[in-house]
């Protein structure tokens, strides 16, 4: 088994990962300097650093290093710690590095217009990868958007059916029509998404989820709603919001997006629903708005 054959598959089917890695080594262990072990985010492994107590440790350690998506380094002394004290003749110490797997983010991008043209632009050169799905063949199409992972064009329902976003995954809703915003939100909010963002003024989004909510949705679904989407930088013109939006991405994907002026009427602590339930509605920037 080749390990990084294995960590290529791993990313190639946009799951999660971490590898272990023995970068240094005293006296007599289980295993050898360089010796690598990948944990998959089902918890099965490929590879070894020795088994035993360490390897258990290290095991753990990579589930928290597939979470935080940060790497971390562990030490063990196996002539100190009696845990460590396996019946075998080994009395070293070791040092282990720990590395997220991580595929390349993934978005799905639901409108073909001139706002979802310009993000998937900007999307592209920040490293993700972009799904695009729109009902209409004459905007979702190779020529248009060149280099994107798949384009579906097909009615919104049909496309569903063949998409499953997993918990990598980014969704933003940018259709041209509230009807088709309402429907596809309903079903990505149902989806393993991490991040769901749609286009649209605060009304909108207001509107859009108190209808949801009445249909019987948990309101808690709503909770990842970034919705009007974007950060707050006075973006006006499709370029500009298509930036924000992209800003929003990045910082919620390198976890750093606490003090950022985020526009989302539902961005507290809060879930959309409870919030729509008492908020106005008052009218929204330009970058807000469609």
């Amino acid at each position: 088994m080749d390990i990084y054959e294995e960590i290529v598959a791993l990313k190639r089917e946009g799951r999660r990962g971490a590898v272990a890695t023995i970068v240094n080594a005293r006296g007599s262990i289980p295993s050898f300097k360089s010796a690598k072990m990948l944990v998959r985010d089902d918890g099965s492994i490929a590879g070894t650093i020795g088994g035993g107590c360490v390897e258990a440790e290290v095991w753990q350690a990579a589930r928290d290093v597939m979470a935080n998506e940060k790497p971390c380094s562990l030490s063990f002394d196996l002539n100190q710690d009696p845990k460590y004290d396996t019946g075998l003749v080994c009395g070293g110490t070791l040092e282990i590095f720990i590395e997220p797997v991580l595929p390349a983010p993934l978005l799905y991008l639901f409108g073909a217009g001139h706002v979802a043209l310009e993000l998937f632009k900007a999307a592209k050169n920040a490293g993700f990868e972009v799904i695009v799905a729109d009902d209409r063949e004459a905007y979702a199409n190779a020529e248009r958007f060149p280099g994107a992972r798949a384009i579906v064009a097909r009615d919104f329902d049909e496309a569903f059916r063949e998409l499953a976003p997993r918990e990598s995954s980014y969704i933003v809703i940018a259709t041209r029509g509230h009807r088709d915003d309402m429907r596809i939100l309903r079903w990505a909010a149902q989806t393993q998404a991490r991040y769901i963002g749609m286009v649209g003024s605060r009304r909108k989004a207001i509107t859009v989820v108190r209808e949801l909510a009445a249909e019987g949705l948990d309101p808690a679904l709503f909770e990842r709603l970034r919705s009007p989407v974007g950060l707050d930088i006075g973006a006006e013109t499709p370029e500009e919001i298509a930036v924000s939006i992209l800003a929003e991405l990045i910082a919620f994907r390198r976890h750093a997006e606490g003090a950022l002026p985020h526009m989302s009427w539902a961005h507290s602590s809060r879930s959309g629903a409870a919030a729509a339930a008492d908020e106005g509605a008052e009218s929204e920037p330009a970058a807000a708005k469609k």
